[in-house]
């Protein structure tokens, strides 16, 4: 990966100084627009051009994304080509039918291996590709948000869907007459694209259907058809509108996936990072010479030979660029931009372990468009507020930023503490169990602190009010809810229920025993905010060293289902503190997704900083969860080291 230059130093005020007065122009799902990010972009010195190539091919997410983007692909030939990019429009569906639907994917490609329909997540296809320059990809985006808008109330609910089966191709087809209802959806998008973003858009005239499994071996067919019948299309779905865009270049070239890192040996070899993905065209893939094969980077657009045995193969779709992600039930409609599989870039590329979508719906009468009543309620119904289940880490931990044996400096032979750095906390709870219990659970700093109120002050300005909080009993989460129910200017009226069931994968404690925790009575002696009459869903007793992946999963979407139907009818929104792990293991089961295997898991935890934050709504009264926007920015930071004043200016 490469670093940014000297140009982010130089231009780090003018950032700041651009960024900072346009709070007031970000959307409602808390992100920049596209013309302020390409300010930014151009004041820092980039041409027009590139940075909007760079915006567009990591989704608009934000600057840092493109920054990042720009300086990995500086050596690209193509990075000043004026090409457009093919964008596509599809219906994704979500919740528990998109569960039904990716076991259905898992086990087909299990059984029977891959065929032509594992190449993209499963989808309903509204419209051909088209292309669109760099520079109308934002008004294409807002297209698509402002027809969605006038589409909430008229979007067909439930889709019916019939089962078809053929010797070589198994889906699932929309009602005809419901058909139509989303082609004329279809075509206003296509109205609206032309004269907001000037792209001809030709909506899909064939039947609509959901694609399960084609081209594959004639004796797979029983399997398939087994597997297929046992999908229950009656389940709840929330359909998603999604905008997805590729690279013209590649759109006929075999995906391959780097596993392996490998160092160029020779001027024509390719530079491989693991996680990155590389394009092979259809005449380079019979053409592999003593086990090399010539291909392109998605990372850095450079092309050269690579070993082979370096790259698996990859679906087509893990590439492409996520835009856009709307729900018809959703009021707010987020956008939602998600990073790609592979690790290099994760706000702009799609993350097929967070995208395996598939359609469906009840099979049912055309109740919606027989019924105007029914469309009046589902509009009451998307009016009332949404339940809304916030994730949050904890904040910066001291034994990280001062090493194992930050204890030791600190206190003294009689157990006293005292601190030996600004960034170390003024003082600490007692611990009954003595000082040493701190080396399993250790406080948050000083810093983590300020990054927890900084958090909880941007909730307050964003009207954000929790009515539940909830905590894995970690020191440094109850020490970071604390701090964000203070920015909240909540500390007073909210208390935190520390809940055993949220602490971490316990493979992951060093020793042959949990941490000793601090209990809720010494906790709140301690002036902080706990409810010590709370009574956990997962008493400490419960919890065993060592457990499986599937222990800790299994125990995360269980305590986080519990607390949600504790809170119902309660209060609309919960926040849990935890660990890194949990923005994962307390959401994704929640959406009706499958979890990862562990590999998967772990990668996608190393990723999610201190105060990581996501924010999951239900959608209606379907009983749907949707990851969507936060109602905050993020928060994001550099180094700072240990600085010995006597060590650097007292040389000779």
């Amino acid at each position: 990966m490469f670093t940014v230059s000297g140009v982010m130093a130089e231009k780090e005020e003018q950032l700041y100084a651009k960024v900072t007065p346009r709070r007031q122009r970000q959307n409602r799902a808390g992100t920049l627009k596209h013309g302020s990010s390409l300010d930014v972009l151009l004041s820092m010195g980039f041409p027009k051009t590139r940075a909007l190539k760079a915006l567009v091919s990591t989704g608009g997410r934000n600057v840092q994304a493109a920054c990042d983007w720009l300086f990995s692909h500086v050596d690209d030939p193509f990075l000043d080509d004026p090409l457009p990019r093919e964008f596509v429009l599809y219906l994704r569906p979500s919740g528990p039918l998109l569960h039904q639907l990716s076991q259905f994917w898992q086990q087909s490609r299990v059984m029977c291996g891959k065929n032509k329909a594992h190449n993209i997540f499963p989808h309903i296809t509204l419209c051909q590709f088209f292309m669109c320059t760099d520079a109308k990809a934002e008004a294409l985006c807002e297209a698509l948000q402002t027809v969605v808008g006038q589409w909430r109330g008229r979007f067909p609910s439930p889709l019916p869907l019939e089962l078809y089966i053929s010797s070589n191709f198994i889906g699932l087809f929309v009602d005809e007459k419901v058909a139509e209802v989303l082609k004329s959806f279809a075509a206003d998008f296509a109205t609206e694209a032309t004269a907001k973003a000037d792209v001809h858009v030709e909506p899909h005239k064939k039947q609509l259907h959901v694609t399960l499994a084609y081209h594959f071996p004639t004796n797979h067919l029983a399997s398939l058809e087994k597997l297929a019948r046992g999908v229950d299309v009656s389940l709840g779905c929330d359909w998603l509108a999604v905008l997805f865009s590729r690279d013209i270049r590649f759109a006929n070239h075999e995906t391959l996936r780097v596993m392996y890192p490998y160092t160029p040996q020779n001027e024509d070899e390719l530079e491989l990072v693991p996680g990155d993905f590389i394009f092979m065209s259809p005449v380079e893939q019979g053409s592999a010479s003593e086990g090399w094969v010539y291909g392109t980077s998605l990372g850095t657009g450079l092309s050269g030979l690579l070993p082979e045995n370096y790259v698996n193969r990859a679906d087509e779709c893990d590439t492409w660029v996520l835009h856009g992600s709307h729900s018809f039930l959703n009021c707010t409609s987020p956008t939602v931009s998600i990073g790609a599989v592979g690790g290099l870039f994760f706000d702009g590329q799609l993350d097929r372990r967070l995208l395996d979508d598939q359609s469906s719906v009840e099979q049912h009468p055309l109740s919606v468009i027989g019924h105007p009543m029914q469309m009046l309620q589902t509009n009451s119904q998307s009016r009332l507020p949404k339940r809304t289940l916030f994730v949050c880490r904890h904040g910066e931990r001291m034994d990280v930023v001062f090493g194992k044996h930050w204890i030791t400096q600190c206190f003294d032979a009689k157990g006293r503490y005292v601190r030996s750095n600004l960034n170390m906390p003024g003082s600490l709870p007692a611990r009954s169990g003595g000082y040493r219990e701190y080396d399993k659970d250790c406080p948050i700093t000083v810093f983590g602190a300020t990054q927890a109120r900084l958090v909880g002050e941007a909730l307050f300005e964003s009207h954000t009010v929790i009515d539940f909080v909830y905590c894995s009993p970690s020191l440094r989460c109850v020490q970071t809810a604390h701090n964000i129910l203070r920015g909240l200017q909540q500390d007073g009226k909210t208390k935190i229920r520390v809940e055993p069931g949220l602490f971490e994968w316990t493979k992951w404690v060093s020793g042959s025993s949990l941490p000793a925790w601090i209990p809720p009575t010494e906790l709140a002696a301690a002036n902080l905010v706990v409810d010590t009459t709370y009574r956990p869903h997962i008493p400490i007793s419960k919890l065993t060293v060592s457990e499986s992946y599937d222990t800790y999963i299994t125990r995360s979407f269980q305590v986080t289902r519990e607390i949600l139907a504790e809170c119902k009818a309660l209060g609309n929104t919960v926040l849990i503190v935890a660990h890194a792990s949990s923005l994962e293991a307390c959401t994704r089961q929640m959406q009706g997704l499958s979890p990862q295997n562990a590999k998967d898991f772990v990668q996608v935890v190393r990723k999610i900083p201190y105060l990581g934050f996501c924010a999951c709504e239900e959608m209606g009264e379907t009983g749907v969860w949707q990851l969507v926007d936060p109602p905050i920015l993020p928060l994001t930071h550099g180094p700072n080291h240990s600085f010995n004043w006597r060590e650097t200016l007292l040389q000779d």
